[in-house]
């Protein structure tokens, strides 16, 4: 960032086709500054300890849940005492079969009829993630036709920061649109559940849940993969640009590097999207009882009368809980879950604004369980069902796309391979400050501007390891880039396999159980056996007092 800040004479090539002017490099010196706080050697030591941070949370919350199972008396609870769901039995009272576990008739699915059903909901998932894709294909489109508008503005303000407003102003056309879809999804997940028809309660809740998983994700981070992997990639170069439909010319990166945009899609989403749920789980349940009270006004009935009713009956007047009961609790910790934890390594805050949420949000849903909703019907269950199997597919997928973020997205294997193999520290083995001066002009190649035919003349700079125009191999790539991209290659496969390592030993060490817990359940099992023992031998000795027998107290 302070070579960035003191390019005073470095050109950066124009970013968009016509509206564009030539900039300096030290323009950048803010977004450089920003960039540095999340990218540096400490973004991959953070990213190595939020997924062993996420390996322990789960395996505490198995012992957690042991140990709630254990007070509960659940631990003997089967899933074949759950009782068929009417639906099921109203569709499939013609066919049945012998329960194997209970020996009774009960109504029963045909293998080609669930098959068939089954197709047809995965055929509806992937047609609404088709939608989500094409949406975010629209908000791209909409940033290469804006950056040409922004830069082009009247206000100066605009026109200097153009590609500020250009990604600010997508950041929120892009949550407006997720905001939107996530009300379609809920209704489309309804109705592709309800197809199934699934057996129990808890297989309807388990096939709804990752349903609105699989949506609500897709639409969360498909634009936030997109920065992270595909902005910048494709553009091409200076004189020789790709372009969309042969007519948008494809958006670059900031020349700070693209972790600025990924930071800003994140930061924006993640705020607001807490302050869209915080205001739906309880400014609209407040919303919604007012009125109520209100036409119980209109309608005649005095508050001294309702003052007199009984504490039932009032709470009967308040909002009934959703028909899916925790499900939105629930998949709103799990999407945060994958916030703080997938790309944690491009923007460090998000654990910081998890916490202060969550400990916002306990009180709300406190208020909120208590004041403004009934109480919800009790139902038993051994665990989150098929909760865990998400968190466990999140840790994963966490480690796989750090790995790709750190070695691709940020700058981090640059500045790497130019300490060692071309800085001025090559020979000496060791990596200090002074051991990346001059890595920016390192990573920036150079243009003939005369290539442009646009009056412009003299060279200008872009981010790229290419030849330089008076080379004998003009704009091709030059050996740096094959030693940065094969030392990316390098880190994401030794990443990805030390941090499963670590993971899945530290999964070994903890036991799934605590050992009192342990010890507790094998006493009740002694004392029971136990039990059996001696009710068993009184039994035998009154039969055998009742024959005339002899007995002894040993066992017979």
């Amino acid at each position: 960032s302070k070579e960035i800040c003191e390019a005073n004479e470095t050109i950066m090539c124009p970013m968009c086709e016509r509206n564009c002017t030539l900039q300096k490099l030290n323009e950048s010196c803010i977004y450089a500054k920003v960039t540095h706080l999340f990218d540096n050697g400490g973004t991959v030591f953070f990213a190595i300890f939020m997924a062993i941070w996420a390996t322990v949370f789960l395996e505490f919350w198995k012992r957690r849940r042991a140990v709630l199972t254990y007070d509960w008396d659940l631990i003997d609870w089967e899933d074949e005492e759950e009782e068929l769901r009417p639906q099921f039995e109203a569709k499939y009272s013609q066919v049945e079969r012998v329960n194997p576990i209970t020996g009774k008739p009960e109504p029963f699915q045909p293998f080609p009829d669930k098959l068939s059903r089954l197709m047809v909901s995965v055929s509806g998932i992937f047609f609404m993630i088709s939608l989500v894709l094409t949406a975010v294909f629209a908000v791209v489109v909409y940033r290469l036709v804006a950056m040409e508008q922004f830069a082009s503005f009247k206000w100066y303000f605009i026109k200097k920061y153009w590609q500020f407003a250009t990604s600010g102003t997508g950041v929120c056309i892009n949550f407006m649109i997720i905001m939107s879809l996530n009300v379609v999804y809920e209704k489309v997940a309804y109705l592709l559940t309800d197809l199934e028809h699934p057996r129990t309660e808890s297989e309807w809740e388990n096939s709804f849940a990752l349903k609105m998983f699989l949506f609500q994700f897709v639409n969360l981070n498909s634009s936030i993969f997109y920065i992270a992997f595909f902005l910048g990639r494709f553009a091409g170069r200076p004189g020789k640009y790709n372009k969309l439909f042969n007519r948008w010319r494809l958006e670059e990166c900031h020349p700070s590097g693209c972790l600025i945009d990924l930071c800003l899609q994140m930061g924006v989403i993640m705020v607001l999207k807490q302050m869209w749920n915080n205001f739906m789980e309880l400014g609209y349940p407040l919303l919604q009882n007012w009125w109520s009270r209100r036409k119980m006004k209109r309608g005649g009935q005095l508050m001294e009368h309702k003052i007199s009713l009984p504490q039932w009956e009032k709470d009967w007047n308040l909002q009934p809980m959703n028909l899916h009961g925790l499900m939105d609790e629930y998949l709103e910790m799990v999407l945060q879950f994958g916030f703080t934890t997938i790309f944690v390594a491009a923007f460090p805050l998000a654990p910081l604004l998890a916490l202060l949420n969550n400990i916002i949000e306990i009180r709300l849903d406190a208020y909120k369980f208590v004041t403004q909703w009934r109480r919800p019907m009790p139902a038993r269950a051994t665990d989150i069902g098929i909760w865990y199997g998400i968190l466990e597919g999140i840790g994963v997928l966490a480690v796989i796309t750090n790995a790709f973020v750190i070695a691709i997205t940020s700058d981090y294997i640059p500045r790497f391979v130019y300490a060692y193999k071309y800085g001025p520290c090559t020979d000496q083995g060791y990596r200090q400050e002074k051991c990346l001066k001059g890595y920016v002009n390192s990573s920036l190649s150079v243009f003939d501007l005369s290539e442009l035919g646009m009056g412009y003349s003299g060279y200008c700079r872009y981010r790229d390891y290419r030849a330089p125009p008076w080379s004998s191999t003009p704009y091709e790539f030059t050996l740096q880039f094959w030693h940065v991209l094969a030392a990316r290659l390098a880190f994401i496969i030794v990443f990805e396999h030390l941090v499963f390592g670590i993971k899945s030993f530290i999964a070994y060490l903890i036991p799934d159980m605590p050992k009192d817990l342990c010890d507790r359940m094998r006493r009740e099992k002694y004392l029971v056996q136990e039990m059996m023992y001696e009710a068993e031998l009184e039994h035998l000795q009154k039969e055998r007092k009742k024959n005339g027998k002899q007995y002894h107290h040993e066992w017979p």
